[in-house]
């Protein structure tokens, strides 16, 4: 398909109804099956997204067919929502779900002994879904975890939840976000048991910004300025439609962001603010910007980091940047040294699928989308801060004790291309892990195989410690011995023993950042520490039972979507004294 002939589309915002729900903002989210064109040259393609209710005209739906309306609120400011199922109860992609239905090994999650597989789905259910409000401080009931899962004819798994009962039908859940998140860019989508990454691929995922009133005096670039870029990759059959290929290879072949595939945006000569969500399935993303060899003394335009995952950090000049799926980047790019009529290229480069390219079979994708230097300056001269003037709400260091509770989590597979598990344990076995209520923890996440995994923690930031080095297949082969010994504690090998080299800081654009989701990389442990697990306790918005009871339990898994749907995933709670 011809590239740059599709203007990138911003996601249209919704509209709060205030009235509901005294102090709260309040939404209702339709999950729809609808048409979508990705490209000039392709036809319409079948695809899901959510459609916001318009409180001020009814019957005229706030959506674009896929993906969903961005949701924008204040600060500390509440937020109720009401979640509606009108899929259809024939999945988009019925033969994947067929073949997990009938034991397709390739599908189907199959724990290690002594584990028998469970099926993650009834047998009357081919779709269903749950919001997560990814990134969120956000009590377990209203989490959308896959075990609150409810069908469009109203089918609930075995955890199912939703606050004020009265007011919703079995295909519906209400849920309420407290919003206590520093300013930051948040997301939410799909998280459907056993069929995450069939729905988010469909179309099921969106922005949710959390502004602070406060950020109106940092002289940041705001409005049409301010654009937000959601990256995915996907195939498409030649009549333009959907082919979900995740079963043949790694990654799909197509760049598309917010919706268009080879997207091009004009712009002005000026600073402008880009807030990146990569939202792809498994694909990671080491992005550029690309100039003409004759505008600059390099071949890439420089750029400032100014905030991760959760908010704002020191300003950091760059040239480039990894993003793993479920990551969140904010960047200051100045486009004003650009001569009228430049294109830069935003481009992918060193990052094969799966990343870092063992076995990394998938499809290159090297160019993504244009940005047109084709608009005069409007509203007189740049006025923003430069970024290295920025003075941004950052960070504190989290300090480590010498009694900050450890704990460790193994990236198991029984054999290559079989199921993953956390520490050998399917994620339908009960929780195991039970933290101190207002505790601090480190988390190392040791994975010894060949693949980086997006690790997600649900309701806490934290920060990147360190990173170290180990003896991979040495550390395999005791665990499995472990395990085949009857997995007694006294006998699991002990970590420090399989070191072969020093703890490596964290990466530059991860130092004190507060982050949901980490890069776990292949053959290395990687350290996290979490500030508090402190979960809201607080009614919202006066609905009973709205605040977190204890014990909570929440999950964290692979946000490599496929790996997290073949059971990399694990629950853990959080209990009082």
């Amino acid at each position: 398909m011809t590239k740059y002939v599709d203007a990138l589309p911003t996601p249209v915002t919704a509209v709060p109804d205030p009235s509901v729900y005294p102090g709260a903002d309040y939404y209702e989210y339709t999950m729809r099956q609808g048409s979508w064109q990705f490209h000039r040259d392709l036809g319409p393609a079948t695809v899901w997204g959510y459609w916001a209710k318009n409180p001020h005209s009814p019957r005229k739906p706030i959506g674009m067919g896929y993906l969903g309306p961005t949701i924008s609120v204040d600060k500390d400011h509440p937020t109720v929502v009401k979640y509606r199922n009108h899929l259809p109860t024939t999945h988009l992609f019925q033969s994947v779900i067929d073949g997990i239905r009938t034991g397709d090994p390739q599908l189907t999650p199959i724990p290690p002994p002594p584990y028998e597989p469970v099926q993650p789905f009834p047998p009357n259910v081919n779709v269903w879904n749950v919001v997560h409000q990814h990134g969120g401080f956000t009590a377990p009931q209203s989490d959308g975890v896959p075990l609150h899962s409810f069908s469009p004819d109203g089918i609930h798994a075995e955890s199912y939840t939703t606050l004020d009962p009265s007011r919703v039908k079995p295909n519906e859940a209400i849920c309420a976000y407290t919003n206590h998140e520093r300013s930051s860019l948040l997301w939410y989508h799909d998280h459907g048991m056993g069929m995450t990454s069939l729905n988010v691929y469909a179309g099921l995922a969106g922005l949710y910004v959390i502004r602070d009133p406060e950020d109106e005096q940092l002289g940041l670039p705001q409005g049409e300025f301010e654009v937000p870029l959601i990256l995915q990759d996907r195939t498409f059959n030649p009549d333009g439609s959907l082919a979900y290929t995740m079963t043949l290879q790694e990654g799909e072949d197509t760049p598309v962001v917010n919706g268009k595939a080879y997207p091009f945006l004009a712009v002005e000569p000026r600073r402008y603010r880009l807030r990146i969500l990569n939202a792809s399935n498994e694909r990671f993303w080491r992005l550029r910007f690309d100039v003409p060899s004759d505008v600059l003394l390099q071949p890439n335009l420089p750029f400032w980091l100014i905030g991760t995952d959760g908010g704002f950090r020191t300003p950091l000049q760059m040239l480039n940047f990894l993003i793993g799926p479920a990551e969140r980047y904010d960047l200051i790019v100045d486009f004003s040294r650009m001569p009228m009529g430049t294109n830069i290229t935003m481009t992918n480069y060193h990052a094969p699928v799966h990343y870092p390219g063992m076995p990394g079979q998938g499809p290159q994708i090297s160019e993504i989308m244009q940005f047109r230097v084709t608009k005069r300056l409007s509203g007189g001269p740049d006025r923003t801060t430069p970024p290295k003037d920025l003075k941004l709400p950052t960070a504190e260091p989290i300090v480590v004790k010498p009694d900050t509770r450890r704990r460790q989590w193994v990236v198991y597979q029984h054999k290559l291309f079989s199921t993953m598990t956390f520490n050998a344990v399917p994620f339908m076995e009960p929780s195991e892990d039970f933290i101190k209520a207002g505790s601090t923890e480190i988390w190392e996440y040791i994975n010894p195989n060949h693949d980086a995994h997006p690790m997600h923690v649900h309701l806490v930031n934290f920060q990147v410690l360190n990173r170290q080095p180990i003896d991979a297949a040495a550390y395999q082969a005791d665990y499995e011995k472990w395990i085949d010994g009857g997995r007694k504690p006294q006998d699991i090998p002990v970590l420090e023993k399989y070191f072969t080299g020093p703890a490596i800081p964290p990466d530059p654009d991860e130092a004190l950042s507060e982050k949901d989701t980490v890069k776990s990389y292949p053959e290395t442990v990687t350290r996290i520490i979490c500030r508090e697990f402190s979960p809201p306790t607080e009614t919202i918005a006066s609905i009973p039972g709205s605040g977190t009871e204890f014990p909570a339990t929440y999950v964290h898994h692979c946000h490599l979507l496929e790996h997290e749907d073949d059971d990399l995933m694990r629950p853990w709670t959080i209990v009082r004294d």
